[in-house]
């Protein structure tokens, strides 16, 4: 799985001219299934989102976890976080999940980072996604689990 990450002051996404998602403070999260990816992966990746300190605490140092400044999370698919451009101009994207498998796991992602006590909000799967996203900072950070 691959995540980026993006530390917001407010984020939405809209399908179809209808708003489907909104957060204040809190984490975007493009999320990116790729092939051989499970449970125990997005198990992993979920924890790291919600543990990863990049909230300033009062001296302003990244020090505060999406847990402890009570963030809320919208997360989005995007299995174009698979792109392959190594060779010629077209991306490929032959090393993304299958859209059955990959549903599955961003579904079970969102659980899992619920578990740790946020409040999530979700993107539609294989909607084309209108996504507005107030990046604080801006702080953008890329993982792979």
């Amino acid at each position: 799985m691959r995540a980026v990450v993006q530390r917001v002051t407010h984020a939405s996404v809209s399908v179809d001219g209808s708003t489907i998602g909104e957060i204040g403070k809190g984490l975007v999260v493009l999320l990116g299934v790729g092939k051989g990816d499970d449970e125990a992966t997005a198990q992993k990746l979920a924890d790291k989102v919600a543990m990863l300190r990049i909230f300033a605490d009062e001296a302003g140092k990244f020090n505060l976890s999406a847990v402890d400044v009570s963030a809320e999370v919208l997360v989005v698919s995007q299995f174009t976080l698979y792109a392959d451009t190594r060779k010629g101009r077209r991306p490929s994207f032959v090393e993304a999940a299958p859209p059955e498998a990959a549903e599955r796991l961003v579904s079970r992602f969102v659980g899992l980072v619920a578990n740790h006590g946020l409040r999530v909000q979700t993107g539609k799967f294989q909607a084309h996604m209108l996504v507005e996203i107030h990046n604080d900072g801006p702080v953008t950070i890329c993982l792979d689990a």
